[in-house]
């Protein structure tokens, strides 16, 4: 509680230093500096890890209709193999004949392994504001860090993850909705910022590996874990697009688009965010 009372401290004043930098030297590559500063200190003291340990815990429990665990889910690496497993994610599969993200790819193992229904497994993906962790986020939080440190390689060997990656080119670009808003209108140009947010420049193998790298990640003004399907549903609400389906065929083609471009990069989640 003392690392995390110190932690919590250190932070606040960093996000005092921001402005105060942004004000006293108008200088943008300052402002920049000041804000990973931020970011740096904010690592000191993940709760992410927390979420993990408990997922980890959940995916060795017996549960559901089958009571049985997790252990022998097969993420593309054979059974029961978890670690690397998250950075070579989207990827194709034969068994089921598509191409799959890990949280596609969890949610068919906890139906087919452990007897769960579908429906009840996305009802509610996502923890609200104040909300325990939801248990496909303790999933996610686990297996992600089982990564870190590896290479990320999102596989383009099969016709149908080709496919994926070409989907998920077009749906990047696609200018839509009543502000004519695409992916590429915030994460296609070099230098872009939202407040204190930097928007990546997702074509760039550089801002792509970076942003693949860091989510899942712990949101501090949420106060919770948020997957990469949160953060495509999330991307296409501030679009004002209809609804990204959980687990849908678009959110797995953008994130192996988004997977492919980080190639060459090394995984390093679940990170932190603002």
């Amino acid at each position: 509680m003392r690392h995390l009372k110190t932690t919590a401290a250190t932070v606040l004043a960093a996000m005092w230093l921001v402005p105060a930098a942004q004000a006293q030297s108008g200088d943008a590559a300052e402002t920049l500096r000041q804000i990973e500063r931020y970011r740096q200190m904010l690592l000191e003291g993940n709760p992410a890890d927390l979420v993990s340990a408990a997922g980890e815990e959940l995916w060795k429990t017996k549960r559901g209709p089958k009571n049985v665990s997790l252990e022998q889910c097969d993420l593309g690496l054979g059974p029961g193999v978890v670690d690397g497993a998250y950075a070579q994610l989207p990827r194709y599969f034969a068994d089921t004949g598509q191409v799959m993200d890990f949280e596609s790819r969890l949610v068919h193992c906890m139906v087919t392994l452990q007897g769960f229904k579908r429906e009840d497994v996305i009802k509610k993906p996502f923890s609200g504001r104040g909300q325990e962790h939801t248990d496909i986020e303790k999933f996610v939080s686990y297996v992600a860090d089982m990564s870190r440190d590896m290479p990320i390689k999102v596989p383009q060997s099969h016709p149908a993850e080709k496919a994926s990656y070409e989907r998920g080119e077009k749906i990047f670009f696609y200018r839509a909705g009543p502000y004519d808003f695409a992916c590429s209108t915030c994460h296609a140009v070099d230098g872009q910022r939202i407040r204190l947010q930097d928007l990546p420049n997702l074509t760039q193998p550089k801002a792509a590996q970076r942003a693949f790298a860091t989510w899942p990640a712990y949101r501090v003004s949420l106060g919770a874990i948020r997957t990469m399907q949160w953060r495509m549903a999330d991307c296409f609400r501030q679009q004002r697009f209809p609804y990204l389906e959980y687990g849908s065929q678009a959110s797995i083609d953008l994130i192996t688009y988004i997977g492919v471009k980080a190639e060459g990069g090394t995984y390093d989640g679940p990170g932190i965010k603002r």
